[in-house]
């Protein structure tokens, strides 16, 4: 077996559902296309792989003489879990449990072979390093949908992708997978907020799983189509035809047995009652603005006031509570929250200033 092949055979061993070579050579055109979306303002503040685009770009940024790129993808899908009673927040299914843990595992004994042979290894997964979607496709794991994720032949878009960059000159075939979505577009009719504004590019300021990540006030023209959306959002992926478990493989599995795994449901009561420490513990490998719990509260009242019932006495307490916070910004998600649930007496009774008030529904 030459040194690729048995570099293919320890990442599918290792668990990986799908592993490509890419050439290290910089992502030019991706790097353009980061530029050209940054200025016209559509990563909406988002720093992943914006932040230094030349960078993310380039693997030998992050491995000097790098060459070659070994990419891995682990599948997540199955079925969906039986929602719960209640007011439920939805989690996205790549956040529910540790994928990333278990991507970089596998690849990380992909770069212990290599590195028995005597080559430089650095693995980058969810991070800004690399943009793993073009290695992937450099490496023809699958092409570009129209929602921008890369979907594999047969498989579809429930995978996480992550990379071993190394200088070991492994010898790959110059080919791509060609586009397989055709004339098809139901993510980008299927977006609950348009943010796919043409086939590939998606606008983060629209985008709800970027909002439920970002800093400051929810945007109030989307707080209704986040519906249930604790975190994450899978729309686009949900409505994919190659994503119907009747249509792909199976090769992808289902998210069980992890360890810290969260589930697809979470309590925005529970979430609204909890302390600091209780909800870093529970959730704090999502991606938190600051690492700070305000933003987990923020998005658990919005989901409230979607999803509750404002006659419930439990409901009623936390929105109380909440509109005599301190903080500004939970005032006014929680007055929000009132005013979904037709409780704008709450309002009028525990919020004295501006904040609230000026952040109700009409």
């Amino acid at each position: 077996m030459t040194l690729l092949d048995r570099v293919i055979s320890r990442g599918r061993v290792s668990g990986l559902d799908a592993v490509g070579v890419a050439s290290a050579e910089p992502f030019m055109t991706t790097r353009r296309d980061l530029e050209s979306r940054k200025g016209a303002g559509l990563h909406g503040g988002m720093q992943f792989t914006y932040r230094n685009s030349a960078r993310s770009t380039d693997a030998s940024a992050t491995l000097a003489g790098a060459r070659s790129i070994v990419v891995g993808a682990l599948g997540y899908g199955g079925p969906e879990p039986i929602r719960p009673p209640g007011p439920q927040g939805r989690i996205a299914r790549y956040a529910r449990a540790d994928l990333y843990g278990d991507l970089r595992k596998a690849l990380g004994e992909v770069a212990r072979l290599l590195q028995d042979e005597g080559w430089s290894t650095r693995t980058v997964a969810d991070d800004n390093a690399l943009v793993d979607r073009e290695a992937a496709y450099r490496a023809a794991l699958g092409w570009y949908g129209k929602n921008s994720n890369l979907l594999l032949p047969g498989r579809g878009s429930w995978f996480v992708l992550g990379s071993v960059i190394t200088d070991a000159p492994l010898r790959l075939a110059e080919r791509r997978v060609p586009d397989g979505c055709h004339t098809c577009r139901r993510c980008m009719e299927g977006c609950p907020t348009g943010a796919i504004v043409e086939p590939g590019v998606v606008d983060s300021r629209r985008c709800l799983a970027w909002l439920v990540q970002r800093t400051g006030s929810f945007p109030r023209e989307y707080r209704r189509a986040l519906g249930d959306r604790i975190y994450g959002c899978d729309e686009c992926q949900e409505v994919c035809p190659l994503n119907r478990p009747d249509i792909r493989d199976s090769g992808t599995v289902a998210v069980s047995g992890h360890d810290g795994d969260v589930g697809a449901w979470v309590s925005p009561l529970e979430m609204l009652k909890a302390d600091d420490e209780t909800l870093m513990q529970r959730h704090g490998r999502w991606y938190i603005p600051g690492r700070d719990p305000r933003y987990l509260r923020r998005n658990a009242l919005i989901v409230l006031g979607n999803t509750a019932c404002g006659n419930d006495g439990e409901v009623e307490a936390v929105l109380i509570e909440y509109l005599s916070s301190e903080d500004d910004l939970l005032v006014e998600h929680a007055a929000g929250a009132a005013s979904e649930l037709g409780r704008l007496d709450l309002v009028e009774e525990m919020a004295t200033g501006p904040v609230a008030k000026d952040h109700v529904e009409p």
